[in-house]
């Protein structure tokens, strides 16, 4: 590995606990605000609404799991909430995600979410799975403690200490306070798609892909709920096959999922909007801060003026390890460019990116 990347190896910690009340294992997440935003709709709602979606919420206390030596809270009014996903296949999501039930769970997606002050803009970075870093020791929600490892792959960080070890590692490869972070898993990610409607996208070339059940042919669709978790899983349908194709067609189905939620508000039928707060309650795993609909339905207000145009979405600047194709390595020189940017609440330069390892399936999706 080159001096500017990430290098050595070291055992890992264990595997992940399960916390009492895993009966939602987690999949795909979606970008923060997509199901915040809906949830959003459950205030016109009665009070015993209130208590319904209230108790659907499960939540994981971040800040005690990592306790204070952390970066500090910008002072700007700018926010960064980290969006994680699992490959977990338990509890149904098999049949919804392919591949097989191992027993583990590791972060299939992880994006950076920087909310710009005055919450009109925001960047996203997403994070290849497959990047090699070096994760610090953790300390997992039930208390159980995992030693540093080097050269790891970046999913496993959420395998060994669960969120609070994703959280942190992601703190310590940025220096940047992650103020909030949201899951949702593959049944909900259906379920909140099916109850919007569905999201309209265009493709620009036919994406088939079996081990994701997905068939789309080039041309204009509306994805329900099944097809749209097949669009954002799938890696050997389009472009190299990389994990980093992938990641392209997650950020252009984002895109097109938030206008969609925008476009939400056109519904009039008190049992449509009810359905949309209970599946996005149901399906939203928090950190404690935003555990409950208040501060969830206050944290999405505060998103509501974002649209698809006021995204920046980049991948973090990666090269392909020579050692090893299926993994990537931090082009150190390049990222700095994107967390000074973040950490000073601007926008993330063009030459960040500049150069670096893409997925070739830039422009194959796009929201209509």
């Amino acid at each position: 590995m080159s001096a500017e990347s990430t290098a050595g190896t070291r055992r890992g910690g264990k595997g992940r606990r399960r916390r009492e009340r895993e009966k939602r294992h987690r999949g795909w997440k979606v970008v923060a605000w997509t199901a915040a935003g809906i949830v959003v709709l459950g205030g016109t709602g009665a009070g015993f609404v209130y208590f319904k979606l209230n108790g659907n919420i499960e939540s994981v206390d971040i800040d005690q799991a990592l306790g204070t030596d952390r970066p500090e809270k910008a002072d700007d009014g700018s926010e960064n909430i980290l969006v994680l996903g699992s490959d977990t296949r338990a509890d149904g999501n098999q049949d919804l995600g392919g591949g097989s039930d191992d027993g583990t769970a590791r972060s299939d997606t992880a994006m950076i979410v920087h909310v710009h002050e005055g919450h009109k803009k925001a960047s996203v970075v997403s994070i290849p799975r497959d990047t090699l870093v070096d994760r610090p020791a953790c300390t997992d929600a039930d208390g159980g403690d995992h030693p540093a490892a080097r050269g790891v792959m970046f999913n496993s960080a959420y395998a060994t200490g669960g969120a609070a070890c994703a959280v942190k590692t992601v703190e310590s490869l940025s220096d940047l306070r992650m103020d909030h972070y949201l899951e949702v898993d593959f049944t909900g990610f259906r379920k909140l798609v099916d109850e919007l409607g569905g999201v309209e996208v265009t493709t620009t070339e036919a994406i088939k892909d079996p081990d994701s059940h997905l068939d789309l042919p080039a041309g204009t669709h509306r994805l329900d709920g099944e097809q749209a978790l097949g669009l954002v899983r799938t890696r050997h349908g389009v472009g190299d096959g990389s994990d980093l194709g992938r990641i392209q067609l997650q950020q252009a189905f984002v895109k097109a999922l938030v206008r969609q939620v925008k476009e939400v508000g056109v519904f009039t039928s008190p049992k449509k909007l009810y359905d949309l707060a209970d599946s996005a309650t149901k399906a939203v795993t928090t950190d404690s801060g935003l555990g409950s609909v208040n501060s969830l339905m206050s944290f999405a207000n505060g998103l509501k003026g974002i649209g698809p145009a006021d995204l920046n979405m980049v991948t973090l600047p990666v090269v392909y390890d020579p050692a090893n194709a299926n993994r990537v390595l931090i082009d150190r020189t390049k990222v700095q460019q994107v967390w000074d940017a973040l950490g000073n609440d601007r926008p993330i330069p063009a030459t960040a990116t500049e150069g670096t390892a893409t997925g070739e399936a830039k422009d194959v999706v796009s929201g209509s």
